[in-house]
């Protein structure tokens, strides 16, 4: 028999799985990681406690799968896109304000590096790099993480003698090697994947130097990549002799070259086949819902999209351009709603007297308050402007702020019902939006492919279809996070020739979803309110440094 083990490192957690050849999966097992919030808009981990997390994880699955190490034929990696530093000893150095060593990684999400942002997209006419990234540098990408390092922790940025992307870190910490993905690099580095396909250079030296990153060219650029693949080329000699003893496995097992999760998400899913029907991607998003949540599609075309990432050669599906929209906070925003409303210890102890999540316990509230009617209606007059942590598309703008029209003087678990719902259509106001920008330019997207965090959760689900008129199609296996990082597992085993192979062989729908069509001209108006939200924001702005 042969297996695979796709290994994924989400924001709060740390996960695995082993899945035979069809994609089926035999066992899962997660570990929470550690986080550490120094002060406002910091968010630090560990490399080391999240390489312990995942050895935990891979024991666990192997022993509760039955499966044996010699019967594993390759692994695959994904993780955020977090930012990790390393000596040359491959010991953790610090990024945080504290000088702990074991704090060596900035987390995605982290926003210290605003004003690192802003100054780097002064130089957005002056460089190709822009274009290929929607037109701005975003805080959750590298350059501005590299360059706040640089000007506020020198020590750190002397002794780090690699710069890790999160999931190159893994590849790095399984096999020893420095390879860098041509996803991670291409879609947070500013890698020009498309320039070297052509024999062209992949880095651009005089970007770095006018941003103040010069050194990072040192070396034929070895502290950040200078040996990139694309993903699940097989890496090296395969699993180290410490890393095999630490997961459990057999030393030389292949290793597949890494991807980003989200986009691990999309190769798990985006080809799957509809019975008969051609696969005809231009008509699909893949939406990876989590903490945040990623907008994924892929064209034969370059698309130049305003405020949407990429367009990417190669990142997601190899000879494909990819197209990245994304929210910045989604699943953290519907628990920073639910948690942090004064009904929230109430609906809490309300839903574990019932034996359920507080996610199900709300959904119950808000199907009882809408009395056989839809639940959608509830909202009319309560509206949400979901950008709490900032717009990553289309508006890509990490300054802005939350909003919400419609309170009244009273925090009832009702009233959370109520703000959880409208949190959760402003969500999916903000997919909608995305879709049209990225129809704008070619696309012809009408279903939407999903699986993570929210789209576990009913309401979400309907909400979205009805919110975007999308068709959503749920895939057989909803761990198509997993699925996917043990695709690339498969395609450096050789098990298959291409990741298209692997992608069409191990992934299948499983339900389909239609939108509530008599409901669209209540969702149109509320559409046009959460545009007007952001309007009236700006306004705002504007009358205050007047």
């Amino acid at each position: 028999m042969e297996y695979f083990i796709g290994i994924d490192v989400g924001t709060g957690s740390a996960r695995a799985g082993v899945f035979d050849r069809k994609g089926k999966l035999l066992a899962h097992h997660t570990e929470a990681i550690t986080m550490w919030k120094p002060q406002a808009d910091f968010v630090e981990q560990s490399s080391d406690n999240i390489w312990d997390s995942i050895s935990q994880c891979v024991r666990r699955v192997m022993s509760d799968s039955g499966v044996a190490a010699s019967d594993v034929r390759g692994i695959g990696f994904d993780a955020t896109c977090s930012l990790v530093l390393v000596d040359a000893q491959g010991q953790p150095v610090s990024v945080s304000p504290s000088g702990e060593d074991a704090q060596n990684v900035i987390v995605w999400m982290d926003h210290r590096a605003l004003e690192e942002t802003d100054y780097i997209n002064g130089f957005a006419e002056d460089f190709s790099v822009f274009e290929y990234v929607g037109g701005k540098i975003s805080p959750e990408m590298q350059a501005p993480k590299l360059l706040w390092l640089k000007k506020n922790l020198p020590e750190s940025w002397k002794r780090a003698a690699h710069f890790f992307d999160l999931p190159d870190y893994l590849t790095y910490r399984a096999t020893g090697e420095l390879t860098r993905s041509l996803c991670s690099t291409t879609c947070k580095w500013t890698y020009l994947a498309h320039q070297a396909a052509d024999g062209g250079k992949g880095w651009s030296p005089d970007f770095f130097r006018a941003i103040g990153l010069e050194d990072l060219i040192e070396g034929g650029y070895e502290k950040i990549g200078s040996d990139i693949r694309p993903m699940g080329e097989a890496i090296g000699s395969g699993l180290s002799a410490t890393a095999a003893q630490e997961l459990g496995l057999l030393e030389g097992t292949p290793v597949g070259v890494s991807i980003i999760d989200a986009h691990a998400g999309g190769i798990g899913m985006i080809g799957l086949a509809e019975g008969d029907e051609e696969v005809q991607l231009e008509k699909r998003l893949a939406l990876i819902g989590g903490t945040s949540s990623c907008h994924m599609a892929v064209s034969k075309e370059k698309r130049p999209i305003p405020g949407v990432w990429g367009p990417y050669f190669s990142s997601m599906v190899p000879g494909l351009w990819l197209n990245e929209g994304g929210q910045s906070a989604t699943g953290a925003l519907v628990d920073h709603v639910i948690f942090n409303h004064g009904a929230s210890e109430a609906a809490k102890k309300a839903s574990a007297e019932a034996g359920i999540s507080i996610y199900e316990y709300l959904n119950h509230r808000l199907s009882d308050l809408a009395g056989g009617t839809s639940v959608d209606l509830l909202t009319r007059s309560l509206h949400v402007c979901p950008y709490f942590h900032g717009n990553r598309s289309p508006r890509a703008n990490p300054h802005l702020k939350g909003m919400v029209s419609g309170l009244r003087l009273s925090a009832t678990i009702d009233d959370l019902a109520l703000v959880y719902l409208a949190t959760i259509q402003a969500i999916a106001y903000g997919t909608r939006h995305i879709i049209e920008e990225m129809n704008k330019a070619g696309y012809e997207i009408d279903r939407l492919i999903c699986c993570g965090g929210g789209t576990k959760n009913p309401v979400f689900l309907q909400q979205h279809a009805n919110a975007t008129g999308c068709r959503l199609i749920l895939p057989e296996e909803p761990e198509a996070v997993l699925l996917g990082s043990a695709m690339l597992g498969a395609v450096a085993s050789g098990e298959f020739n291409t990741l298209q192979d692997a992608m069409r062989d191990m992934s299948r729908p499983k339900s389909v979803l239609e939108p509530e069509v008599d409901l669209g001209e209540y969702h149109e108006n509320k559409y046009k309110v959460f545009h007007k939200l952001y309007a009236d924001q700006i306004s705002y702005d504007s009358l205050m440094e007047s």
